[in-house]
């Protein structure tokens, strides 16, 4: 397994200058574009990983997966899909667009910002409080008590978070927020901040293929929620990408601007991927590559 993932890291490596690491956030400009990781966890446990599988990144858009759990567990799914929807967009995940003109009046999805900052609006506490229950749920079902917030990055994207503020306060305007505004936004910023390397990512994969189960995690309604959240990442996890991606790669995956790829391979894999090259989706062009080979080498494709 070493062997094929060095091969897929060296055979993709090139793409990287075909795509540009976030600038937006300053600190996000700062990464190596050529610091390319994968780590794949088995169901047995079993851990193969290669590159810079163990360098750390910020989750940035991919703890909006974790969210969505928190949220759910806090308020169950009747309450969170009233506020939020499970459709597709053809929007950025940044679209101011799409937060003004929803058929419903709700986001379209939990995966967009507009739809992510509902949802954390939707886990119970205040301010700080969401986001260390989502950092605590985090160390759970990776069994790692050292993911912590890297606040470096924190405070670079709270100081350069002008569209975020615009999302949250027109939520805010359509009554889609019910807590303070900035409380809200900083437990988002927070959310994102959370580091973690390419093995922990792995983890949190095998734990939805796994149906929601780990060592010191047993949900009464595993499945159900494993089920909801694979076929929201099938569905809405790579941005305005997610349909060619669900066709070439198969796999629910979830991206992030700090260059990670979450996926999970329902009864077999975690994978988590790192590449800070990003494609015009805000995709790792790299990680999305790899995916791709990785799929037909191991036959991952869901719909086959």
């Amino acid at each position: 397994m070493e062997k094929l993932l060095g091969k897929l890291i060296q055979e993709s490596r090139d793409l990287a200058g075909h795509g540009r690491v976030a600038d937006y956030i300053p600190i996000l400009a700062e990464a190596c574009p050529n610091d390319i990781g994968i780590c794949i966890m088995d169901i047995d446990g079993n851990i193969h990983g290669k590159g810079s599988y163990d360098h750390g990144f910020t989750l940035q858009s991919i703890s909006k997966v974790m969210a969505l759990m928190l949220a759910l567990l806090d308020n169950g799914k009747q309450k969170v899909f009233s506020r939020v929807g499970m459709k597709p967009t053809i929007e950025p995940f940044n679209s101011l667009h799409d937060a003004r003109h929803y058929n419903q009046r709700i986001p379209s999805n939990p995966m967009i910002n507009a739809g992510a900052m509902v949802v954390t609006d939707l886990i119970g506490g205040r301010g700080r409080e969401k986001a260390d229950r989502l950092l605590n749920l985090i160390r759970d079902i990776t069994s790692n008590p050292n993911i912590d917030y890297d606040e470096e990055t924190y405070l670079s994207e709270k100081g350069t978070a002008e569209r975020n503020r615009a999302i949250a306060y027109l939520l805010k305007d359509l009554r889609l927020l019910d807590g303070d505004v900035e409380e809200v936004l900083d437990a988002y910023f927070r959310q994102c901040s959370i580091q973690m390397d390419c093995m922990d990512l792995a983890k949190v994969g095998l734990f939805l293929a796994n149906r929601c189960k780990a060592p010191n995690i047993i949900w009464d309604d595993g499945e159900e929620m494993a089920s909801l959240i694979l076929a929201i990442m099938n569905t809405c996890g790579m941005y305005d990408f997610s349909g060619e991606y669900a066709v070439k790669v198969g796999v629910p995956s979830k991206s992030g601007v700090a260059g990670g790829i979450l996926a999970a391979v329902p009864n077999r894999f975690g994978i988590g991927i790192y590449g800070p090259s990003l494609d015009q989706y805000g995709n790792s062009i790299v990680g999305c590559k790899i995916m791709e080979e990785l799929s037909k080498e191991l036959d991952l494709n869901i719909f086959r």
